[in-house]
């Protein structure tokens, strides 16, 4: 599969449906795509005992890496093939501690596109919709 000739929706899709390794960081932050439409991303996250700070509970930057995927990956679904994206500014809140082991969804959603500038937004929330998390962050592309 030659990821290169692939539009960013292509490719993301590619990865749910498991044609493609999600990467690395899924591994380390426990997180996969579950559903995948153009300027919108939805992915399943858990954190675990691996992911505490000093005081035993999750570390802000479990929340801020999946806000950081969510809002990259819903950015990277509005790109042609051969066209990157690369964070530029990240702003999130906490809004309540991430529970352990409990699965959690986090959806990205672009909310605008232009030529060089993607702005997105996302959050994690539970099931019933409460929400431990959200954030945007502004894309620049790159390569095209």
């Amino acid at each position: 599969m030659d990821l290169k000739s692939m539009t960013g929706l292509q490719l993301l899709q590619a990865m749910r449906d498991g044609h493609i390794p999600h990467p690395a960081i899924c591994q380390t932050m426990p997180m996969r795509a579950t559903d995948v439409e153009k300027g919108r991303v939805l992915f399943e996250v858990t954190a675990n005992k691996s992911h505490t700070n000093p005081l035993g509970m999750v570390h802000g930057g479990f929340a801020s890496t999946i806000i950081d995927s969510v809002t990259g990956c819903a950015s990277h679904t509005v790109l042609d093939a051969g066209v990157g994206y690369g964070t530029v500014d990240l702003n999130v809140k906490m809004v309540r501690p991430i529970p352990f082991d409990a699965v959690l969804l986090a959806e990205g959603r672009v909310i605008n596109a232009g030529r060089r500038v993607i702005i997105a937004e996302g959050d994690i929330k539970d099931a019933d919709g409460k929400i431990y998390a959200h954030g945007s962050a502004t894309c620049i592309v790159t390569g095209s």
